[in-house]
């Protein structure tokens, strides 16, 4: 009996002896899953369903559970959770860590599943699996899953501006776009929505077979008008309000943002996108800054294939999408630039081919200088906000090359 029973522990894929409450959060917006597995209760997971946004719940369930543990083992263990980043945000995270709980975010992408052709997906089967990632990444298992670094509630916040002003062009550009197809229907072409004496043009046009425009299309036009002119205060509005951040940024303190406007081709949009989305970040080599901004390379390689599939696409796209704006900016704002004569080298040496592909290259290459010119000159200044430059040191050394 006492060798069957060593033979049970010794099979046991899981140590029983965890010494932490492993605890993963499936979230919707009527139930939370509550998935735990206890010290001494072996490969044996709890599941246990919470009312979704009842806190109190959550706590009390934690408390049961640190309880039962106790009471099997004689032992007190911390609980450490993990859920998923998604619509729910940070909150949550951040009330476990005011409890005093371990909490942590994963990113849901970056855990491997089962390739079959019909893969099973429960909220049970997920949150299983999130513990049994929980558990990895304890033992300190290298790439069992990303986790997610928490902005602060001043970071998060400070992303609006630009986040809404990017909502803000795509909903005008939709309304221009609008009127000007309800005028392409009627033969009418070169009105342009945007142009100040917009009502007074409206006024003057005449359909392609010489009429003037029917009454309720111009009315219909007319509101169109009344957004588009709201969306533009709006616009107008949320440019004053970056503006007046970087202005404080600078008077302050040397914020990124502030020093990169004194860079040609850089606005003060493409400083707050770079600073709020990206610098921000603390990173600890330079692969990590060209993954968040899913920049780094996605090789395919089995035996003797060997291909690239290009950039990943796996980070940040505002920062992404940005960097790429700024490289075709910066080709030609800064055409003596040594970035840019790289460029213009490596193109010339591929007979004029692949530039959208070097200008991946080029934007990865101006988000590492972006980082060593706010270093170099915050330390010029001698003005370096330790909390905000710390992820300099590590970065500058191996971006320099």
């Amino acid at each position: 009996m006492q060798i069957a029973t060593d033979r049970t522990q010794a099979s046991t894929a899981i140590p029983t002896d965890l010494g932490a409450i492993f605890v993963s959060m499936e979230l919707s917006r009527s139930i939370w899953l509550i998935t735990s597995l206890l010290p001494g209760s072996g490969e044996k997971l709890s599941k246990h369903v919470v009312r979704a946004w009842d806190i109190a719940g959550l706590l009390a369930r934690f408390t049961q559970l640190q309880a039962k543990a106790q009471a099997r083992t004689g032992r007190s263990f911390p609980i450490i959770v993990i859920q998923e980043a998604g619509l729910d945000g940070f909150w949550i995270h951040r009330v476990l860590r005011k409890e005093g709980i371990k909490s942590h975010v994963v990113d849901p992408a970056s855990i491997a599943t089962s390739r079959r052709r019909r893969r099973a997906k429960t909220d049970r089967i997920d949150g299983e699996a999130l513990v049994r990632a929980l558990l990895a990444y304890k033992r300190g298992e290298p790439r069992v899953c990303a986790m997610v670094r928490v902005p602060t509630p001043e970071e998060e916040d400070r992303r609006r501006i630009c986040r809404e002003r990017k909502v803000l062009i795509a909903d005008r550009i939709r309304h221009a776009n609008r009127i000007k197809g309800l005028l392409f229907a009627r033969g009418v072409t070169g009105y342009q929505p945007l142009r100040r004496d917009r009502r007074e043009r409206l006024e003057k046009l005449m359909t392609g077979d010489g009429r003037p425009l029917p009454m309720h299309l111009k009315v219909q036009i007319g509101r169109e008008l009344d957004r588009l002119e709201l969306l533009l205060e709006q616009i107008r509005a949320v440019e004053a309000e970056r503006d007046a951040l970087l202005a404080a940024e600078t008077t302050a303190m040397p914020a990124p943002a502030a020093m990169l406007l004194d860079i040609k081709g850089i606005g003060p949009e493409f400083a707050a996108i770079l600073w709020s989305e990206g610098l921000f970040r603390h990173f600890s080599n330079r692969r990590e800054v060209a993954a968040y901004a899913g920049l780094a390379p996605t090789p395919w390689q089995s035996g003797s294939v060997d291909r690239e599939q290009g950039v990943s696409k796996a980070g940040n796209p505002r920062l992404r999408t940005t960097l790429i704006q700024l490289a075709w900016l910066w080709l030609r704002n800064q055409p003596e630039s040594a970035l840019a004569q790289w460029y213009q080298q490596r193109v010339r040496f591929n007979d004029g081919r692949l530039k959208k592909s070097m200008v991946v290259a080029l934007a990865r290459k101006l988000l590492g200088r972006a980082v060593e010119i706010c270093h170099r000159r915050c330390r010029h200044r001698g003005r370096v906000d330790e909390s905000r430059l710390t992820l300099y040191p590590a970065v500058i050394p191996i971006l320099r090359t």
